[in-house]
């Protein structure tokens, strides 16, 4: 469990320092150029999900806290949703119309799905653990940016293909969960 919380503080810690810290990142972008800054980062984070996935694979799934029968198809639909929007930020789509931040909050809606279907006490810790930094990441992005600027609408067309490449991202991930994870969806 030591490593899974090890990754999930050096996950948060790196993320919630360029709110929080904005000078360190200026000063260190100064006196080592952009992209050394960018590959110091990419190493911590690098760092911080090899001590999430090594952290996940020692504890085991041990037994569940909880069981919610109804739990599978509405975390479908939750992860179907997550994978949209975790898209929407750098897709043509009007989601940007009526969500600041729909990349954070696809992480606290996929956080919610494992929450909702794994009851077990490693997967409380990684993805209670991933929801709390997310709600935590747009509360510090809110207080430090300016006031929310709508971008301008692209129209539903091209939403719609915008959705339809989540969803297929979505049964990607799908298909691919036994193998990224180690858990099988079946």
């Amino acid at each position: 469990m030591e490593w899974l919380l090890l990754g999930l503080v050096i996950w948060t810690l790196v993320h919630y320092s360029i709110r929080l810290t904005p000078g360190v990142r200026q000063a260190l972008t100064a006196a080592i150029g952009r992209w050394p800054y960018m590959g110091l980062f990419s190493l911590a984070m690098i760092g911080g999900i090899y001590c999430l996935v090594v952290g996940w694979k020692s504890v085991g799934p041990g037994e569940p806290l909880y069981v919610f029968d109804w739990a599978r198809p509405v975390s479908m639909v939750l992860m179907a949703l997550a994978a949209c929007l975790f898209i929407a930020p750098n897709a043509p789509t009007d989601i940007r119309q009526v969500m600041r931040h729909p990349q954070l909050t696809s992480v606290v809606l996929w956080s919610a799905a494992h929450l909702l279907s794994n009851g077990d006490q490693r997967s409380l810790v990684l993805f209670g653990g991933l929801a709390i930094w997310a709600i935590g990441q747009m509360a510090l992005i809110n207080l430090k940016a300016d006031a929310w600027q709508k971008p301008q609408p692209f129209g539903m067309a091209k939403t719609l293909v915008s959705v339809a490449i989540g969803l297929a991202v979505f049964a990607g991930l799908y298909l691919a969960h036994p193998w990224l994870s180690g858990v099988p969806l079946g």
